[in-house]
């Protein structure tokens, strides 16, 4: 259906989506993180410790 109304739950769900990819961009440009299969729990809590220092300082 072309023109179709979306409804409320979609708008939801498709802004939260704009979201997270705003914050999934800024980390990657800001504090060069990027998303790997094999990273381990250490390295995540580095790397997310570190991302967010970045941003306060």
């Amino acid at each position: 259906m072309e023109g179709a109304l979306m409804s409320v739950s979609d708008r939801l769900l498709l802004r939260k989506r704009a979201i997270i990819e705003t914050v999934n961009d800024e980390l990657k440009n800001i504090a060069q993180v990027e998303h790997s299969f094999t990273m381990s729990l250490f390295t995540l809590l580095f790397l997310l410790s570190y991302a967010s220092f970045r941003v306060i300082f």
